[in-house]
């Protein structure tokens, strides 16, 4: 398929395509009138980078996810190089949350300092949690575990 169609299946712009390409994500085959053509199995590649890039992971950490999925794995993370790259990114993740709550700590302490009255979050002001997600009709929590009378979990 061409680029413009192939963009629109794969939810990204023309000009992303034409960048993954540049980095060289995304192989782009070339017809001879020179447009280029892609095939379903590049939907796939697309959708691992866009998922990491949601994820908050670079293009460069997208790489071997995607060499994953070229080489035939089902997922991207099935790789060793690509689990070393979630490995690094849970790090840097768990360093940005300690570091969060270091300065959480520090404004808390201040406030408990200079305001010793005030509560740190008026009732009006707490978040509320979210209601739990559930699969529409059947009850459960998405992402759970099957319940024990979901059919398909059921033996005859």
């Amino acid at each position: 398929m061409r680029i413009g169609e192939f963009a629109e299946r794969a939810g990204v712009s023309t000009r992303a395509l034409r960048y993954y390409e540049k980095q060289g994500l995304l192989p782009a085959r070339r017809a001879a009138n020179g447009y280029r053509e892609y095939d379903e199995s590049d939907l796939r590649l697309v959708a691992e980078i866009r998922t990491l890039l949601a994820a908050g992971f670079t293009l460069e950490d997208a790489r071997p996810f995607v060499d994953c999925l070229r080489a035939g794995n089902d997922v991207g993370s099935a790789c060793a190089e690509s689990a070393a790259v979630s490995r690094r990114k849970l790090a840097e993740i768990d360093a940005e949350i300690r570091t969060l709550l270091r300065r959480r700590a520090e404004i808390a302490g201040q406030l408990t300092r200079d305001c010793p009255g005030c509560e740190l979050f008026p009732a009006a002001e707490l978040p509320r949690p979210l209601p739990p997600r559930r699969q529409p009709g059947t009850g459960r929590l998405r992402g759970g575990p099957p319940s024990r009378t979901d059919s398909r979990t059921r033996t005859q």
